[in-house]
């Protein structure tokens, strides 16, 4: 017997934030949700936990101070040393005041871009990826359930349709 995937299509989202955790109560395990836009409290609702992609940004924070101050090192202390308006020039404690905002800018270019490649890739949204939206309603003003039945189908459908679900389908998995 082939597993099958069943869809539930909700119109409001106050609706699927309740329906949801009706589910999740029923111990019905929610494979997906597809929204239009963001639904607070989903996450929660859903179970998921925290992301640690501000871990990653801290990292790349860090990584690109340290960019910046090899950077400005290397070109205003070591390689080419220049005397702007007075300011020593023999250390980079001594230029630093004036290295900050550099440090600055750079660290927030590294982190915002390595945040945004890394979150792209994650979700698997890189140029040439495959649409995963089984219903292109849900671009619009729908809302998807997505509920692997194994074998209980009987039991998912009517849990959907108990939570508000206004459209119930089945695919079979491939």
């Amino acid at each position: 017997m082939a597993n099958k995937v069943i869809h539930g299509i909700f119109d409001d989202d106050d609706v699927l934030l309740k329906g949801v955790k009706e589910i999740r109560e029923r111990g019905i395990s929610i494979d997906e949700v597809y929204t239009p836009f963001p639904v607070h409290g989903l996450d929660h609702a859903l179970g998921l936990a925290r992301t640690r992609i501000s871990i990653a940004a801290f990292f790349y924070g860090i990584m690109g101070t340290m960019l910046a101050s090899l950077m400005m090192y290397y070109m205003m202390i070591a390689d080419w040393p220049q005397n702007i308006g007075g300011k020593p020039s023999f250390s980079f404690l001594q230029n630093m005041p004036s290295f900050v905002p550099i440090m600055f800018e750079v660290t927030v270019l590294c982190a915002s871009h390595l945040m945004a490649i890394t979150f792209l890739i994650r979700c698997g949204l890189f140029p040439g990826a495959k649409a995963q939206n089984p219903d292109p309603r849900t671009t619009d003003d729908k809302f998807l359930v997505e509920i692997n039945s194994d074998g209980n189908d009987e039991a998912v459908r009517q849990a959907l349709m108990d939570a508000g679900a206004v459209e119930v389908n089945e695919q079979e998995l491939a």
